[in-house]
């Protein structure tokens, strides 16, 4: 065991070292240059087509609305990386890792903006007549039958990554932090989140879209008013964060406090490796989940779908990072959720620390929902509709064996597969590039034929 445990250790090495990373970035920023920077321009329209996207539309073009696409994608993505991930690059790479976690987002708001427009492009409908689209029809329908196994390949990775990153460590995280702090059984949270998860997957995309529509958008307002109660109390060492984390993402920072200090390349792994783990551009994710939504307009979605990142990273793990640096509390020797805690709990003290744990729950609780939808697609696409029930009651019992379990192995094992996922998604989004840009500029050459026509009439 102790062989297969280190195999296991110097795979994932390989797999998030800083070939992957490279990957990852260089094919977002590839993308972004080929789009002329127009997932950055668009972010106001994409706000605007967000908003819009609240209504269901025609049914015949998808079974949820863009709205609660979205609210799906960022259900699986807002989760234990927001608030333990976050504090894990900071405590591992200094206020300078999230710098690389903004860079991180920035491009990966093209790689995300690709993913969703190939998804809806290609997308078909399964014998239920339901849309079913993602990498593995992605490339199923876009680059033909030579490269069915680089679509299998990604369906493998996400079937059996669900399992872990997506399902038993979320829930373990939950436990944990129940158990410390309010004392609740391990067994306990994981019996009462299986009946609430089964609840909700049992009823399919409508109703993980509905759940997932009335609770994210909770949490995250929420989440972002009490992170800036930190803020405002920490008020006076925004400016000096602000400089810290610009300086020490192109400077080594010496050993401080219980922080062992760190040099650039450090700031880099780990912001770029935790802000991917937190928005999960790259890995292909989102597509399947805009893929239900109901439009007839790949580029529309994509829009929609590019905001995931930009929530996730930019609003939600940036209000996190500047808590934990505006607090003082990084150089603590804390780390993971700990470190956040003890950020909330200074600005909050005897409140902040139980603020956190019902934070981390809920973004643990939608992380669930969302990746049972990402796993069950995966399935589908290998075994057929056929798969779905088995695999929905397989993931509701895997939930309270998560919550006791130890999952050091485990994670180890779900956190290479989901990194593997990526390399057959950014292989396709490199080969498939041209049609995203074609569809793009058809999209808003359109749009201003339209404007043109109006303006004239």
């Amino acid at each position: 065991m102790e062989f297969i445990n280190t195999l296991v250790n110097q795979l994932n090495g390989v797999v998030w070292g800083p070939p992957m990373l490279v990957l990852i970035l260089g094919t977002g920023l590839f993308l972004m240059l080929r789009l002329n920077f127009m997932p950055l321009t668009k972010i106001g329209a994409g706000f605007k087509l967000m908003w819009q996207g609240r209504k269901k539309g025609d049914a015949e073009s998808g079974e949820i609305s863009p709205f609660q696409a979205l609210m799906t994608c960022l259900a699986a993505t807002v989760g234990t990386g927001n608030i333990a991930g976050v504090a894990t690059a900071i405590f591992l790479g200094g206020p300078g890792a999230l710098f690389w976690m903004w860079c991180t987002a920035l491009v990966g708001m093209a790689t995300k903006y690709c993913e969703v427009v190939l998804a809806v492009h290609y997308r078909e409908k399964d014998d239920r007549g339901e849309h079913v689209g993602g990498p593995m029809y992605a490339i199923k329908n876009g680059l033909g039958k030579k490269w069915l196994w680089l679509g299998t390949a990604f369906a493998i990775f996400g079937g059996f990554a669900g399992f872990g990153i997506g399902n038993m460590v979320q829930v373990n995280s939950m436990a944990a932090a129940l158990q410390t702090t309010f004392n609740v059984p391990l067994w306990l949270t994981g019996l009462v989140t299986m009946l609430f998860v089964g609840m909700v997957i049992l009823g399919g995309i409508k109703r993980i879209g509905k759940v997932a529509a009335t609770l994210v958008p909770f949490m995250c307002v929420a989440y972002i008013i009490a992170a800036m109660v930190v803020l405002v109390v920490n008020a006076a060492e925004i400016p000096k964060a602000f400089e810290m984390i610009f300086t020490y993402a192109f400077t080594p920072i010496a050993a401080t406090g219980g922080f062992a200090g760190a040099a650039v390349m450090a700031a880099i792994r780990f912001g770029v490796a935790r802000g991917i783990f937190s928005n999960e551009a790259g890995l292909g994710t989102a597509g399947i989940a805009q893929a239900a939504g109901t439009t007839n307009s790949p580029v529309r979605s994509g829009m929609i779908g590019m905001l995931g990142t930009f929530i996730d990273t930019i609003i939600i793990c940036s209000m996190t990072g500047l808590a934990i640096i505006t607090s003082g509390v990084w150089t603590s020797g804390v780390s993971g959720a700990a470190l956040s805690a003890a950020a909330f709990e200074q600005a909050m003290p005897g409140v902040g620390g139980y603020l956190l744990t019902v934070a981390l729950v809920v973004f643990a609780f939608t992380t669930i929902l969302g990746w049972s939808y990402f796993g069950e697609k995966c399935w589908e696409y290998m075994v057929g509709t056929k798969a779905i029930l088995p695999f929905r009651i397989l993931w509701v019992l895997a939930v309270p064996f998560g919550a006791i379990a130890q999952l050091d192995f485990a994670w180890l094992v779900a956190d290479t597969l989901n990194g593997l996922m990526a390399i057959p998604n950014l292989m396709s989004l490199l080969l498939l590039s041209p049609i995203v840009v074609k569809l793009t500029r058809d999209h808003f050459a359109k749009k201003t034929q339209v404007g043109v026509v109006k303006a004239t009439a």
